[in-house]
């Protein structure tokens, strides 16, 4: 019997964090080079599954000609999730993630997503105001990594 969750540690390529452009910070998130940052998330059974060292990426929604939707940073999830700023502990719907991100430039942006048989079905694209985090397969992720750039092959 499955249990109808959409991600299991044995199925998680990457753990895929959105992030809106008009957002507070969107810009200064991607600007000047890694760095260590904290994001929300929803407390959901996935927010259980993020462990430190996983893979995460970091997904720019919406349709923002300044900053198109797509894949704009990858990295590793540093901390474990915890209660936001305000938020009464157990309770608390919404979660933070430390996290340490590299921009990726450029871009892999919706469009090219859209036209790979394989990455045209990831949550984020057949959902988009779907869940936070979401998530790519190990497959999906392979996949994805032959379209990010080679960081130093300019």
């Amino acid at each position: 019997m499955t249990s109808g969750r959409a991600v299991s540690p044995g199925s998680l390529g990457a753990w895929l964090l959105k992030v809106d452009p008009a957002g507070a910070g969107a810009r200064e998130l991607l600007a000047g080079g890694p760095r260590e940052v904290t994001r929300c998330v929803r407390r959901s059974y996935r927010t259980f599954l993020m462990e430190p060292g996983q893979p995460v990426l970091l997904w720019v929604s919406g349709r923002d000609a300044r900053m198109p939707a797509g894949v704009h940073a990858q990295g590793r999830i540093t901390g474990v999730p915890q209660p936001a700023d305000g938020a009464d502990g157990a309770d608390a719907r919404q979660l933070e993630i430390s996290v340490h991100l590299v921009p990726v430039d450029p871009p892999v942006l919706r469009a090219q997503l859209l036209a790979d048989p394989l990455l045209s079905r990831i949550e984020v694209v057949r959902m988009p105001a779907g869940s936070n985090p979401s998530y790519l397969g190990r497959e999906e992720l392979a996949r994805l990594r032959e379209l990010l750039p080679t960081p130093g092959a300019d």
